[in-house]
């Protein structure tokens, strides 16, 4: 796999922009740190990281700012990796792993923003 930061444009980011839009209609695309990012009635609620390192990291979180009430979502992936009560981060190594988890990305999403 190539080490550099994937191009927004690439197949990899391009799965996930595409699986992560199919949650919700009312998702809106903007760029922020770099990156593709979603919110949904004006809240941030998806990031990608493009690591420089290779592979994207896909960060669900409720804003910008930390917020302190109760946040629950169950993960029937086992995929996500939790950093607090309230953010995510499902780690996404290539083209194949994205394929793999763009169906299970799709619900959790869905799911992420509707609990928010």
């Amino acid at each position: 796999m190539d080490t550099a930061s994937p191009n927004p444009s690439t197949p990899l980011v391009a799965a996930l922009r595409a699986a992560i839009l199919a949650a919700d209609p009312q998702l809106e695309e903007n760029v922020k740190w770099n990156s593709p990012n979603f919110s949904h009635n004006g809240e941030d609620r998806v990031t990608l990281r493009l690591n420089p390192k290779g592979g994207v990291q896909v960060i669900l979180h409720r804003g910008a700012k930390k917020l302190d009430s109760a946040f629950e979502l169950d993960d029937p992936t086992g995929e996500l990796e939790w950093r607090g009560h309230d953010r995510a981060i499902l780690a996404v190594v290539d083209e194949d792993d994205a394929t793999r988890l763009a169906p299970q990305l799709t619900e959790l999403v869905a799911r992420w923003i509707a609990a928010s």
